[in-house]
């Protein structure tokens, strides 16, 4: 008898549960950055694409 699917099995769940954190982040903070332009009024006052920020 082989080890060969739990093994396999154990390594694809390593790469998917992070690769299905990260992909949950990256979509929250995408829909906290147009949560917080609906609600900011200086990002209005900014225009698109401006940070305001020291770079």
């Amino acid at each position: 008898m082989t080890h060969l699917p739990y093994v396999a099995a154990s390594y694809a769940l390593g790469v998917a549960v992070p690769a299905a954190f990260a992909l949950a982040a990256f979509l929250r903070l995408g829909l906290a950055r147009r949560r917080l332009a609906a609600l900011d009024p200086r990002a209005r006052a900014r225009g698109p694409g401006k940070t305001g920020g020291a770079a």
